[in-house]
């Protein structure tokens, strides 16, 4: 609530405290003030200073714009959100000099957001076409499948209207968490007519449908939420159809078959949010904090389908903690990935060694925790678990491979994964990077490549792990 110019915001920064889970000790350690301060604060016998609204928007970026619906206290936020990532080196300037530039230059503080939002745009790109480059491909080479990843990259991985569309179905399906088998059955057949036949499947077809007679068949060696989903996958394409359609169109994928795979995607994104409605899936998440293994015996779901729904509940107004997921084969390649957090995965090659992720394929059934540091200077708390997926015979070998779940610091409270890691200790984050290809570090016995855009230096006398170093 604003007052003249000062801005009360006590039940907000309560609440915002309640969801990360934290004491009022723990959140005035973080926004550099007294407890007692911070107390005034929530109960509004103190207004906001330029000291609090630079730490909130730093520590809390996401949540910051409901701090205050005008756009010039919308605008501070990115502004000293901007001013404070680590691109530039250089010494931080002061709450109360940010707070001026904005008040008496706002034009100027729009114009920076915006050149900084190009900057880190750019950076993006420039580190598509380095890795293009350095696996001998062209930047506009994508295949059909890269196209739709790219597309629901952009997208945030939400698609607003084919959620509610799945919401609302789930509603008039099963008031349970659970999303039965049977409760899908039942809906193919009295909606759509379709006669369900689960039954062992020579071909290895998972999922097969006669549109003709209006039959969908479905592997009997399926896992139990495997076939869930697939039959919420039929459910979804067919009543979700129209909607679907129209998103395809919309997209313009000209690539052959990517519109078919991008329709594909789609009815598969409708099963989660269907077997994990948004809402009641974001509040039991929050509830346990976002321990996997509950949420999945709760609504029914594979550990892998947990992950990922975790990873899209981005819905303007209710989001969930913005999270990066992927998923590793056992050669190290990234099958599946998105990322809400500022972690962007290579988008070619594989991902840096050091990561959690390549220990847990070779560990199946057990989670690993890491906390881990970019170069840019981002600390991001993850866990990571291999999963091996029974083939149903002797004659396939299962498939074996790993997903992991992360998220920035700031959210650390709220993470049960978080729990017993040094957060605070400087010295026990691992130095990740994104790819060797792209990474900066000089210092790194697990480089497999130089960074493209550096030379090396190698001492035919003196021999390293690392047969060279980096200028």
């Amino acid at each position: 609530m604003a007052r003249g110019n000062r801005l009360f915001v006590g039940g907000r920064l309560r609440q915002l405290r309640l969801d990360q889970r934290m004491d009022q000790a723990g959140m005035a350690k973080i926004l550099g003030i007294s407890v007692s301060y911070l107390s005034q604060l929530e109960n509004d016998d103190r207004p906001l200073t330029a000291k609090v609204k630079a730490a909130l928007a730093q520590a809390y970026p996401v949540d910051w714009a409901a701090f205050d619906t005008r756009e010039d206290e919308q605008l501070l936020g990115a502004f000293v959100h901007a001013l404070a990532q680590p691109d530039v080196a250089g010494p931080a300037l002061e709450p109360e000099r940010i707070e001026k530039l904005h008040l008496h230059y706002p034009e100027f503080a729009a114009r920076y957001v915006d050149l900084h939002r190009a900057f880190r745009q750019t950076h993006e790109r420039l580190n598509m076409v380095e890795e293009a480059i350095a696996n001998d491909m062209a930047a506009h080479a994508r295949m059909p499948w890269e196209m739709v990843r790219d597309w629901f990259h952009d997208t945030g991985n939400y698609i607003h209207e084919l959620d509610c569309e799945a919401e609302a179905l789930r509603a008039g399906i099963c008031p349970r968490d659970r999303l039965e088998e049977a409760d899908l059955v039942a809906a193919l057949r009295d909606r759509h007519g379709t006669q369900v036949v689960v039954e062992e499947n020579p071909a290895h077809h998972l999922r097969r449908y006669d549109r003709d007679r209006n039959i969908l068949h479905i592997d009997a060696a399926v896992p139990p939420e495997s076939r869930t989903f697939l039959l919420a996958h039929q459910l979804m394409g067919l009543h979700a159809r129209p909607l679907i359609d129209a998103i395809v169109a919309q997209a313009g994928l000209s690539p052959a078959g990517a519109d078919k795979l991008l329709a594909v995607g789609l009815a598969n994104y409708a099963a989660g949010a269907l077997m994990m409605p948004y809402a009641r899936f974001r509040a039991a998440a929050r509830a346990v904090r976002h321990d996997i293994d509950r949420l999945a015996r709760r609504f029914g779901v594979s550990f892998e389908q947990a992950c990922h729904r975790l990873s899209t509940l981005q819905r303007p107004g209710a989001r969930g903690i913005p999270f990066f997921f992927c998923r590793v084969d056992m050669a190290g390649n990234i099958t599946k990935r998105h990322s809400a957090t500022r972690l962007q995965f290579a988008r070619f090659g594989g991902a840096c060694p050091l990561w959690v992720v390549h220990e847990a394929v070779a560990i199946p059934d057990r989670i690993l925790t890491q906390l881990g540091e970019t170069p840019d200077g981002v600390r991001y708390v993850s866990m990571a678990k291999g999963l091996v997926k029974p083939s149903g015979s002797f004659t396939r070998a299962p498939r074996r491979y790993a997903v992991a779940l992360g998220c920035e610091i700031e959210h650390a409270a709220n993470f049960i994964y978080a729990d017993g890691l040094q957060l605070r200790d400087e010295a026990a984050a691992t130095p990740i990077g994104v790819t060797c290809r792209l990474c900066p570090r000089r210092e790194c016995d697990q480089r497999a490549f130089p960074p493209t855009d550096r030379p090396i230096r190698v001492d035919p006398d003196n021999r390293d792990v690392v047969p060279y170093s980096i200028e």
